[in-house]
This record gives C-alpha cells, sequence and structure tokens, in this order.
C-alpha cells in the first residue's frame, strides 16, 4: 500500500531542460521590447538604433525582426534598412476596437462632442505608465490644436494623468513616475507632492483643468469614465484654447461630464 505520508517524488529537471522555457521568456520580453519601443517612437528606425533602445545584441534584434516581419507584425521601410509597425498589427487593433464596447461607443462620445463643440476631443486611457490618446477627432477652429491617436505622455503633464490615477496609493503613483515626467516640454519641473495633491482635488471635483502644461496655448479639461463605481477606466478631454473664457470653460466642463458619465454606464 502507498504511504499517504511519503512526499511525492518529481522527477529532477536538468539545467538544459529549463534553459528553452527562460530562452522563449527573454525572446518574448525582447519582442514586446520591441513592439514597445516601436510605438514610443512613433517612426521607422533602423536596426542598430533599435537594438540600442531595447538593450539587446544586434544580432538577436536582427532575428526577431525577422521573424516578426516574416509574421507581418513588422514592415521594412521603402528604403529597406529600416522598421516600423506591419499592417496585420492593424488589423488586430481594428478586431480589438470592434470587440471593446467602451473603446467603440467612446469613439462615438468623442467625434460628436467635437462635432457640437468644434473643439478638439481625445478619448485618453492609461497604458504603459503612460497617458495615451486612444482616439482623437479635430476641433473646427482655423487653428487647429496637434492631437494624435496613439501619442503617450507622462501622466504629470495632463489634466486625464490626475484622473487616471486617482485612487491609486501613494506609494503607487510614485513607482509610475520618473524624474523626466515632472520636467515640462518648457523645461519647468513639477513638484510630485504638488501632482500627488491635484490628483486627491480631481477625485473630489469629478474632473480636472491643467492651462499651459503641454503647450502654452492650450488648457484641456478632462472628466472619468468609469468602468466600475471607483475606478477610472479612461478620460474624455477638450484641448482648447488657453485664452477660453470662464463661462465657456464651465460650459464645455459641465457637457464634458455629462458625456463621460453617459459613457461610464455604457462601460
Amino acid at each position: 500500500m502507498q504511504d499517504v505520508n511519503a512526499q511525492a517524488e518529481w522527477p529532477a529537471v536538468s539545467a538544459d531542460e529549463e534553459r528553452p522555457a527562460n530562452s522563449r521568456e527573454k525572446g518574448l520580453n525582447r519582442v514586446l521590447h520591441i513592439l514597445e519601443f516601436l510605438h514610443a517612437t512613433q517612426r521607422a528606425i533602423g536596426i542598430g538604433e533599435l537594438a540600442k533602445g531595447v538593450n539587446a545584441p544586434r544580432s538577436t534584434t536582427y532575428t526577431l525582426v525577422r521573424d516578426l516581419v516574416d509574421a507581418g507584425l513588422l514592415e521594412m521601410a521603402g528604403d529597406g534598412n529600416r522598421v516600423y509597425f506591419g499592417k496585420k498589427l492593424y488589423l488586430y487593433g481594428m478586431a480589438y476596437m470592434r470587440g471593446n464596447d467602451l473603446l467603440r461607443r467612446g469613439r462615438q462620445e468623442v467625434d460628436t462632442l467635437s462635432h457640437e463643440t468644434g473643439e478638439t476631443s481625445e478619448l485618453c486611457m492609461l497604458q504603459s505608465g503612460r497617458y495615451t490618446i486612444v482616439h482623437s477627432s479635430p476641433g473646427t477652429r482655423p487653428f487647429r490644436i496637434s492631437s494624435a491617436t496613439g501619442l503617450q505622455i507622462p501622466l504629470p503633464w495632463t489634466a486625464s494623468g490626475r484622473l487616471l490615477l486617482a485612487g491609486f496609493e501613494r506609494s503607487r503613483i510614485e513607482a509610475m513616475i520618473a524624474e523626466d515626467d515632472l520636467v515640462l516640454p518648457d523645461g519647468r519641473r513639477l513638484v510630485l507632492n504638488d501632482f500627488i495633491d491635484d490628483i486627491a482635488k480631481a477625485r473630489v471635483t469629478g474632473y480636472c483643468v491643467t492651462s499651459g502644461l503641454v503647450d502654452a496655448y492650450t488648457k484641456c479639461l478632462a472628466a472619468p469614465v468609469f468602468s466600475a463605481p471607483g475606478k477610472v477606466e479612461a478620460t474624455m478631454c477638450l484641448v482648447v484654447p488657453i485664452d477660453t473664457s470662464d463661462d465657456r470653460t464651465g460650459e464645455l466642463i459641465a457637457l464634458l461630464r455629462e458625456r463621460a458619465a453617459r459613457l461610464s454606464i455604457a462601460a
């Protein structure tokens, strides 16, 4: 009879047997780093620059890029010396948009809001520790405010960043914010404690307004989109000229909060 108190004897795993799994994991991490780096740079780049950016050997990077190109996930640029995202990733992204109810409805709300107000409107989410524009609709002003879908910006630079971090513990916020994230494009440095205070205020008021952070000519109005009570899944934003009157700003904030609440119900 088998002794039920005896410890089960598992077959020993040799170093050679462990190595393929570790190698596969390392290879997968490098693939993810390549995709993240290309997303961050927002342009086609050469293999040497890519290898340096992901801190990997050039030969390894070349092999991974070749495999990703063969799979259709990456494509070589017209000159054949640079690489960027491939059509298959675009198709995967389109499938994601069709299958994600919040994103699908959010795109519609953003387009409608921009049409009604004439202002640049955005749907933003937290991705890889950055404020990320997942959909943008330009305003109708002669002076167009630049806003690109896929753009990632340090959280302290934005009104949305203060809402997306609402409810996070201070230690988690501190871990997410690098020193460079606190330096604005014009060289001014934000104070981390002030940023954390702004997060707390935005959580209480239910909206946030920032002026002259990314540039000296615009201010950003943002309202939270909730996927569950207290959980901010996204934000709806309006980017307006910095000289927009207080009355007009108040009207836009009220409309923005109404549409974000409607989207929250849909989520």
